[in-house]
């Protein structure tokens, strides 16, 4: 059994004993039991509220076992705009509702949810089922990252 306390910043240079691939609401529990492909069982004992990113690192409580986090391919939703404008407005529309978010340049990303599709569709964006990483925003107050 494996214990891990500690969050590092990403370093793709870091030596690690292996990599564990988490969804986006998995990557929001600091405190919670998981489970390896290969049946190791590990323990995630972080500071309340730390939020994993994709390429964190988790330190054991021993120091011995590092571990890269890996951004699991999960179902989502892609929303693809026709003009930044509409970009803007479909993120205030589901911001309205507190849905968690991907938001880049280009595009939207958020879990499955066919009232939302629709909503977005009726809006005239287009909206695309994908398997991807997710990687919602954290919030205004979420930005604090326990390293």
């Amino acid at each position: 059994m494996l214990n891990f306390t500690q969050c590092l910043p990403a370093n793709p240079d870091a030596a690690v004993s292996f990599t564990l691939s988490l969804t986006a609401e998995e990557r929001t529990r600091s405190r919670c039991r998981l489970e390896t492909p290969d049946c190791q069982v590990l323990y995630l004992r972080l500071p309340r509220g730390t939020i994993l990113r994709d390429g964190d690192l988790l330190r054991s409580q021993t120091g011995n076992v590092v571990v890269r986090i890996v951004a699991k391919p999960e179902p989502v939703l892609t929303v693809k705009p026709q003009t930044p404008l509409a970009l803007v407005r479909a993120s205030y529309h589901l911001g309205n509702r507190h849905v968690p978010l991907e938001i880049a340049s280009t595009y939207l990303r958020l879990s499955p949810d066919p009232v939302l599709k629709a909503m977005l569709e009726q809006l005239g964006l287009e909206v695309l089922e994908e398997v991807s990483p997710f990687q919602p925003e954290t919030g205004a107050y979420g930005h604090s990252h326990a390293h």
